[in-house]
Parts: structure tokens; C-alpha cells; sequence
């Protein structure tokens, strides 16, 4: 249809930064599919198309039973250095349309509100094209030193600053008649559409897939667990494997020792500042762990054997339903409190049977800030 709005996400089978990136799975599903579900639960894009040069990703992308159309991508338009635009052209002289979508794949974070709010703001201001960004307070230079976004002279403080915003590369979008004219995705009257902060994020080295994966799970537990987390009143926390490495030191004289990290004391700390009440649990009679707790000043309950029992009594010392009860642990014996409590986490090494039960599992390891991570998702849920 001449009058329609379709959106299209070009995904070549090459690349040379991580190979077979666009249906290599990131979050439980193939980094494509985030995307395209995005562009499918659009209720202002008619037809959504894939642009691909690949077997294995036409099956794929068929397998998620989405109503997808496929475009087979010539190969000249699917080398390492062809451009988005010839492959924009190319779908042009296929399909007919009115208004494209170009939905990059590398950024995942893309949600189908975004989309929609973008084509809605298209079409109430009259613009001709649109790019998507956030926002950044930093300050920008050239090479040859020059600044290009603020005078030196007058430099602004950063809570009176706007900022400048940043092309995210989540997605364009251009009316038919711009692109035949300038063969450009831009052009015209252009748009800028803000999004998330979080947004800024695009996959295209291997050290932005575990923030790209790290944002995706924190969106997706957050939507499921939002009103649980903001009736969390206490945390309990696991020691050894958690607040610790898990690994045992000892002395010239026999005396064990654990490692512990700062950032983990100090996110329980900002618990306490949000009202949010703070207990240990261990099943060590460890006198450094007891150390510890009373260094940071937060209570700890030494020798428990029974954490799944051990949560009425805390429950009744706080004054506390297990529905307001958050727990992080990391082993075996976590268990059963963690699938009694409201809210469960774990550190990225926890064994494999507390993270299939856990609400979150942080990207650190045990010792390392995931207590601090932690910490800080239950901080911004309230």
C-alpha cells in the first residue's frame, strides 16, 4: 500500500565484530528478535521486513512464527562495506510504502512505544525524517582542539546544562519521497526523537554485549517484579560466596579470612537510607564476618543452619510478612528462604540451581559489587 508505514530491520549474515551477532542469543532470545518484536507489537507500522543475504537467518527469523516478510538482499548490498542506504533503496524499488522505518538490530533496547511515539510525533510536526538520541552531558572537542558543543569561556554547570543529544543508532525514519531525493536516510525536515538514556547502548563490539544483555534482563525483571520491589521492607544477606569471593584465607597462626568489597557495604548502606532494613545470615560462627557487620553497622545472625525456618523469626523481629522480604544468597542452603521470600538475587557465580531460582541474577560474581548491584535496582525501583 502506497499510504502505509513499514518498517524494515536489514540483517546481513556477515560481521566481522561478533560473528553471527544478529541471531546469536542475548536475554533468552536471538538478538534480532528483540527488534522485530518491537516492530510487530507497533500499532502504527502496517508490514515489517527483514533484509537478509542469509539461509540460516531467513530459518530463524521463520521460526519465530512473527509476521515477518522476508526480502532476499542481493550480495553486493551485503558486503562488509555496503551502506544502510543502498540497502534502503534497494527494498524501495521492491516494496511500495509511503513511510520506512529502518530498525537497527544492534540496539535491543528499542521498544515498540518507542516506535510508536517516534511515528506519532513524525506526522503531528510534519517532518520529513526523524533520528533517534539521548541526551549527554559531556563536553565535546575536536582533534585540533576545539570545543563543539560549549564556550570554554562560559562554562556551563552541569544541573544548568541541557546537553546535546547523541545519535543512539536505534532506529530512522524516512518518507519515501526524501529517500528517492537525496538518497539519504535524512533529509528534509528532520526530527530528533529523545530516548532513554539507557538507550545509548548499541551492540557492536564483544564488551557492549554483556551491557546491552545486563540492561535487557533488568528491563524485562523490573516489568514483572515492580510492585514487588517497591514493597520490599527487609533485605537478608547471604555472607560466604556473596558479601565474600567464597574463598577461605588463613593466617600463619590458623585463623581464617574473608575478602570483602566496599561497594557491597556501602549499597546496604543506601538500603538502610531508603527505610530499607538490612540483616546477615550465616551459617558460619565466623568472628570476621561478625567483624564486618558491626564495622558497617548492620545486624548479623551467626550459626544459622536452617535459613528457611530462620525467616519467621526475622519476619517477626522486623515486624515483616515474607511478602516484603528480599533475599540474596548464592548456595544450596539459600534456598528455601530465597523461594520463600518475595524477591531473590544472586551473584553471577552462584550455583547453577539457585540462579534457575533466583529473581535476578547480577552480572559480578560474589565479592566483587553484586550486592551493590543489587542494591541498586532495589533502590530504583522505588
Amino acid at each position: 500500500m502506497a499510504n502505509s508505514t513499514v518498517a524494515l530491520i536489514p540483517l546481513r549474515g556477515g560481521s566481522q565484530g561478533i560473528p553471527g551477532k544478529n541471531v546469536k542469543p542475548i536475554a533468552g532470545k536471538p538478538l534480532c528478535r528483540w527488534s522485530l518484536e518491537a516492530a510487530c507489537e507497533s500499532s502504527l507500522i502496517d508490514r515489517v521486513f527483514v533484509s537478509t543475504d542469509s539461509e540460516k537467518i531467513k530459518q530463524i527469523v521463520n521460526s519465530f512464527e512473527l509476521p515477518i516478510e522476508i526480502v532476499d538482499r542481493p550480495a553486493e548490498y551485503a558486503t562488509n562495506t555496503a551502506s544502510t542506504e543502498s540497502v534502503m533503496i534497494d527494498f524501495a524499488n521492491r516494496i511500495d510504502f509511503k513511510t520506512l522505518v529502518t530498525i537497527q538490530a544492534t540496539s535491543p533496547l528499542t521498544t515498540a512505544s518507542d516506535l510508536d511515539r517516534a511515528i506519532g510525533t513524525l506526522r503531528s510536526e510534519a517532518y520529513d525524517s526523524m533520528v533517534t538520541g539521548v541526551i549527554e552531558k559531556r563536553f565535546v572537542w575536536s582533534p585540533d582542539g576545539k570545543p563543539l558543543n560549549y564556550d570554554p569561556v562560559h562554562r556551563p554547570r552541569r544541573q544548568d546544562w541541557k546537553g546535546t543529544l547523541v545519535e543512539n543508532g536505534a532506529f530512522y525514519i524516512t518518507r519515501r519521497e526524501i529517500l528517492e531525493h537525496y538518497q539519504c536516510r535524512l533529509g528534509g525536515k528532520i526530527g530528533v526523537f529523545e530516548m532513554e538514556p539507557r538507550t545509548a547502548f548499541e551492540i557492536d563490539e564483544p564488551d557492549d554485549w554483556a551491557v546491552c544483555e545486563s540492561l535487557l534482563r533488568r528491563r524485562a525483571f523490573e516489568g514483572d517484579y515492580v510492585e514487588v520491589l517497591r514493597g520490599i521492607q527487609l533485605v537478608i544477606c547471604d555472607v560466604d560466596g556473596t558479601l565474600t569471593d567464597g574463598g577461605m584465607y588463613y593466617d600463619a597462626n590458623g585463623e581464617a579470612l574473608k575478602k570483602f568489597n566496599t561497594r557491597d557495604a556501602h549499597g546496604l548502606s543506601l538500603l538502610r537510607n531508603q527505610g530499607i532494613e538490612v540483616a546477615i545470615v550465616t551459617r558460619e560462627n565466623s568472628a570476621v564476618a561478625a567483624a564486618r557487620a558491626k564495622k558497617i553497622g548492620i545486624p548479623i545472625h551467626l550459626g544459622v543452619m536452617d535459613k528457611g525456618t530462620f525467616l519467621a523469626t526475622l519476619c517477626d523481629q522486623h515486624d515483616v510478612s515474607p511478602s516484603n522480604v528480599a533475599m540474596i544468597g548464592d548456595d544450596f542452603n539459600d534456598i528455601e528462604i530465597m523461594q520463600r521470600s518475595a524477591f531473590s538475587a544472586c551473584p553471577a557465580d552462584a550455583v547453577k540451581q539457585v540462579r534457575q531460582i533466583a529473581s535476578y541474577v547480577a552480572t559480578l560474581p560474589g565479592g566483587s559489587g553484586a550486592v551493590r548491584e543489587i542494591c541498586e535496582v532495589l533502590i530504583e525501583s522505588r
